[in-house]
C-alpha cells in the first residue's frame, strides 16, 4: 500500500523563508506543503481549514506571534505537530511548554528539518493512538514498531520506560520492548499513565509504591511487581514526593 504524504503548513512572515522551507520539504519524500500563512491569524485559520499534520511556525511575526499561536493550538482537541523555525534562540525553553516537537534555528538545515519532521510524525501517531484509546472501551494500548515487528502493549502493563541513547526500552509485565518513541513523546501522549522521575526514566503510575533512599542516601523509586529500584533525580524528587502525597 502506498504511503500517504503528511501535509505540512508553513507559517512565516518572510517570503524567502517560506520559499526555502517549501523547497526543503519538496525534496523530502513523504511530505507535501498544503499551504502557507504570513502571521498567526492566518496560521490558525489555515490550520482549521486545511487540518495539516505538521505546522512549521515562525515566532516573531506581526499581530499574533508564533508563541501565542502555539498556545491557542494547544487548546484544540487534535492539533498538528508543531515545529518552531526561528532566527531567535531565547524562546527555546518556552517552546517545551507548548509541546513543540522541535526548535530549529534559521538557516534551517535539510538534515535537521528531516529529523524534526520524522519526530513530529511519531508524535502525531502517539497522539492519535491516545485519542483512539480515550474513545474506546477496550484497554488502552500503544502500538510499538520494534525489532520484532509491530507489537501492541497495554499501557497498564508498562512498569517503566528508560531511555538509552537513541532508543527507549519499555519494561512491562511480559518482558522488555525496544521502541523508537522518545520519553517526551510518551509523556505528552499519555500523561495519566507515566510520571517523570528522571531525565532518562518514566515510571508507570499504576506500579509506583514508595520513594526511598539507597545505601548512599540517594532517592530511588520502589515499584510493585519488581525488585528494580529506579533512580530519582534531584530535579524530580519533590514532584514525585508531591504526587505520592496526593494518592
Amino acid at each position: 500500500m502506498d504511503r500517504i504524504d503528511k501535509n505540512v503548513l508553513i507559517a512565516d512572515d518572510e517570503p524567502l523563508a517560506r520559499q526555502r522551507l517549501g523547497r526543503l520539504i519538496d525534496a523530502l519524500p513523504g511530505y507535501t506543503v498544503c499551504g502557507e500563512a504570513v502571521n498567526g491569524e492566518q496560521a490558525l485559520s489555515q490550520t482549521a481549514t486545511l487540518q495539516p499534520d505538521i505546522l512549521l511556525l515562525d515566532i516573531h511575526m506581526p499581530g499574533v506571534d508564533g508563541m501565542a499561536t502555539a498556545k491557542h493550538l494547544m487548546q484544540q482537541p487534535n492539533p498538528p505537530a508543531l515545529i518552531f523555525c526561528t532566527a531567535h534562540d531565547q524562546h527555546a525553553l518556552e517552546a517545551f511548554d507548548v509541546n513543540a516537537t522541535a526548535y530549529l534555528l534559521k538557516p534551517i538545515r535539510r538534515e535537521a528539518l528531516a529529523d524534526a519532521l520524522a519526530r513530529a510524525e511519531k508524535t502525531n501517531r502517539l497522539q492519535n493512538q491516545a485519542l483512539e484509546n480515550r474513545q474506546s472501551p477496550e484497554p488502552e494500548q500503544i502500538t510499538v514498531r520494534s525489532q520484532r515487528g509491530t507489537e501492541l502493549i497495554d499501557l497498564a502493563d508498562i512498569l517503566y520506560c528508560q531511555a538509552d541513547q537513541k532508543y527507549v526500552t519499555l519494561v512491562h509485565r511480559h518482558g522488555e520492548t525496544l521502541c523508537d518513541y522518545s520519553l517526551k513523546e510518551l509523556e505528552q501522549a499519555h500523561p495519566a499513565h507515566f510520571l517523570r522521575i528522571h531525565r532518562h526514566t518514566l515510571a508507570g503510575v499504576a506500579f509506583i509504591q514508595a520513594l526511598k533512599r539507597d545505601g548512599e542516601g540517594r532517592p530511588v523509586l520502589a515499584l510493585k511487581e519488581t525488585d528494580a529500584r529506579l533512580p530519582v533525580s534531584r530535579r524530580h524528587a519533590a514532584h514525585v514526593r508531591q504526587w505520592l502525597e496526593r494518592q
